[in-house]
């Protein structure tokens, strides 16, 4: 018999709603960080998204025995995930992306080896002109392409985590692609003069 960490995550469902509520601190091991990820593209501080986490996965258990299986739990775990952020944001309106390092980060970085300087500023550089872009990016194109780069979500996971039909999820991602391609051009011929 399989232990509890080689199980899928839809048995594992099927188990502890049957009973074996102590196998949920499996689902949490295998899923927090990219929750914890998700939280971090909507608060600022690491404290905030430890707390969207634990609000993320007390919902979840607390509905649990309503997952389906029609999607992934992933899928479903990240719609809740998403809905939380939002309605943290409608009462904050304060958010951040994940692909934006926080100040600590900035803060706690060390210089690499003397060899490797110059092609650490360089991408250092690019990922500031990459972040700075996707600042400027309509909310509703910039979580579209976060879950798709980032999560490595599909257009109809992404759907269904932000309840967009379809064609606008790939309508959203194109536009955003456009926009940082845009942006980021005007970035490099700015840096050049």
């Amino acid at each position: 018999m399989k232990s509890g960490k080689e199980l899928a995550d839809e048995i594992l469902i099927s188990r502890i709603v049957a009973g074996e509520r102590d196998l949920y601190r499996i689902l949490i091991e295998r899923h927090q960080q990219q929750v914890f990820s998700l939280g971090l593209s909507f608060f600022k501080n690491a404290d905030d998204a430890a707390d969207f986490t634990q609000e993320v996965f007390l919902k979840a258990y607390t509905g649990l025995s309503g997952f389906q299986g029609r999607s992934r739990f992933s899928t479903w775990l990240y719609r809740i995930a998403y809905n939380t952020g939002i309605n943290s944001l409608k009462r904050q309106q304060d958010f951040t992306s994940l692909a934006y390092e926080t100040e600590e980060e900035a803060e706690a970085y060390e210089p690499p080896a003397q060899e490797n300087v110059e092609a650490e500023l360089l991408r250092k550089y690019a990922m500031e002109a990459l972040r700075d872009a996707m600042r400027t990016l309509p909310e509703r194109f910039r979580i579209c392409l976060e879950l798709y780069f980032f999560y490595d979500c599909s257009y109809e996971e992404i759907g269904v985590i932000t309840a967009f039909p379809l064609n606008t999820v790939k309508s959203h991602i194109f536009r955003a692609k456009q926009l940082l391609k845009e942006r980021l051009a005007d970035t490099m011929e700015g840096g050049l003069e």
